[in-house]
């Protein structure tokens, strides 16, 4: 990977003094940070290798974007099974050029060819996919995939049904220990900078977890936007936490936002998957006109990036705040029976997909940049790995094609489990002491702070950009963390702001310095070639 590695913002090392002599603490030969997919899959490869695993979930256990994901998992399966004519080199293909010519053909490549091994894996645990009448995989096609190459489970629940088998799997393995509603503060450096493990909150203390090898498995970012798919934990925390702890992180540019969520005042952006579109449902702007098959020739079947801008052309051109989403054509019998959870999501706006249009519009989806990594989730941090969407390994390029997040979550989860149990073992003594450093004022409104960045990310950070928006935004975060955000805090919410200001300093920063539009990256004032490096961020 060609890359050009920036200084980034200057932040405190870490956010609280501690002293891990006077702290109480767990040790394990590995420790995993995160409860979806990636953590799963690295928590069972690290004990089935014979590791103890302690695995710290910031909520409850399977909350998570993993449980939320509705369309699937992209996988070229066993030659019985696939599609006629279907291939990994097809996958890679796909892929390449959903990525806009900034994925790693190598890791690419590396991470499609483990697919079909890591949907035995879930077979293995009990997942269930949804079967054809012939008993057979009954695959969907979504947008940028020349085959119907998509796995779901229970129609459009597929996240959840992985997450439910694995968890399960986790749950009654001997070796691995779960300890849920832990915040993740800070990664622990011993000697040389090596990562001995994390210092986390839970119910009111503060406790060290202390581990041969750590991996980083926290999800994504995307509530740092006012408009998100995403769940409350995804606050950029893994991201923030690598970086203090002098992880590289590439790619921070390219947020995908997904073309269609539920666009209800008060309500929740509700995605809808993009799975309705690949069984035929369609676009339609205020006019009732069908729009798509004017900005590219695979409609609504195009990349989520066009998809996207093309909404938002829409949007602009009629003055209207959203457009719609039509799938009554396909019978309400059949989108019932395929989306029984957007169905049954809809019914409590009174709104039925299979007899009316669905008011839809884009939110900030999922964060193809992170903690730069190879395709077995090492970092250059010794004792450290990472994987899933807090992971940057090159698959994804400037736009992620739609289901390979599933797996690379879990192909990347498996290697880095197996990575960390080899190099991990048990932590040693460590004598780490942090000195405090002054509190922070008392009365500061955490929740308007976080508001207002979230305003700030969707308004200036957002689908379309330009360099005085950027600029403004950058000066903004830096104001907000030299000032309100700076000191201690004692909470949750204050630790989440100062991940959220130090993340989204770093994706301002790549937007700024990436001048061409490319991927999801849309700069309104566009200039020259797209810089085929990649931007990696390291603290100073």
């Amino acid at each position: 990977m060609d890359t050009i590695t920036l200084t980034g913002p200057s932040c405190p090392r870490y956010l609280v003094g501690f002293d891990l002599r006077r702290r109480p603490h767990l040790e394990a030969d590995v420790l995993v940070l995160g409860g979806g997919v990636a953590g799963f899959a690295a928590a069972l490869a690290a004990a089935d290798a014979g590791a103890e695993v302690l695995l710290l979930a910031k909520d409850a256990i399977g909350e998570s974007n993993t449980v939320r994901a509705q369309g699937g998992i992209a996988a070229v399966i066993g030659a019985d099974e696939r599609e006629a004519g279907d291939s990994i080199e097809r996958h890679l293909q796909d892929t390449l050029v959903a990525g806009a010519g900034l994925c790693d053909a190598a890791a690419t490549a590396s991470i499609l060819a483990g697919g079909e091994d890591a949907i035995g894996l879930l077979r293995s645990h009990g997942c269930r996919f949804d079967l054809d009448g012939g008993g057979r995989p009954d695959l969907t096609r979504e947008g940028g995939h020349s085959f119907r190459r998509i796995l779901h489970a229970d129609g459009d629940s597929t996240g959840r049904e992985i997450g439910r088998s694995l968890a399960a799997a986790v749950a009654s393995h001997p070796r691995i220990t779960v300890v849920d509603e832990a915040f993740s503060i800070d990664l622990i450096a011993g000697e040389g900078g090596r990562v001995v493990g994390v210092l986390y909150h839970r119910r009111d203390e503060l406790v060290a977890a202390l581990a041969g090898a750590t991996v980083l498995a926290t999800g994504g970012c995307g509530c740092l936007w006012r408009e998100t798919t995403n769940p409350p934990c995804a606050t950029g925390d893994g991201l923030a936490m690598a970086y203090r702890a002098g992880a590289a992180l590439a790619d921070l540019e390219f947020m995908q936002f997904h073309p269609t969520t539920l666009y209800i005042a008060g309500g929740v952006r509700l995605l809808i998957t993009e799975a309705m579109r690949g069984e035929g449902a369609v676009l339609k702007n205020h006019q009732g006109e069908r729009f798509m098959p004017r900005y590219h020739p695979d409609a609504e079947l195009a990349p989520r990036d066009v998809v996207t801008r093309a909404i938002i052309g829409e949007i602009r051109r009629t003055g209207f705040p959203h457009v719609w989403l039509d799938a009554t054509h396909l019978g309400a019998a059949f989108v019932r029976e395929r989306f029984p959870s957007i169905t049954t999501a809809c019914a409590r706006f009174g709104i039925d997909p299979g007899t009316e249009w669905l008011p839809v519009h884009p939110s900030a989806h999922y964060h193809c940049g992170g903690v730069l990594t190879d395709a077995h989730g090492a970092t250059a941090v010794p004792g450290l790995w990472a994987a899933g969407e807090v992971a940057c390994t090159g698959l994804h390029g400037a736009n992620r094609l739609a289901s390979n997040s599933l797996l690379e979550g879990l192909v990347v989860g498996l290697r880095a489990g197996r990575g960390a149990a080899a190099a991990g073992g048990a932590p040693g003594r460590q004598r780490v002491q942090v000195p405090k450093e002054p509190p922070v004022a008392e009365d500061l409104d955490i929740a308007d702070l976080a508001r207002s960045l979230r305003a700030t990310m969707w308004r200036q950070v957002g689908i379309e950009r330009s360099n005085g928006d950027l600029a403004t935004a950058r000066r903004s975060f830096s104001f907000w963390a030299s000032h309100q955000a700076l000191g201690t805090f004692r909470t949750r919410e204050g630790w989440e702001l100062q991940n959220m200001l130090i993340a989204a300093s770093l994706v301002a920063a790549a937007a700024e310095r990436r001048t061409a539009s490319v991927g999801t990256h849309c700069r309104s004032d566009h200039q020259g070639a797209v810089d085929p490096r990649h931007t990696v961020f390291r603290r100073p």
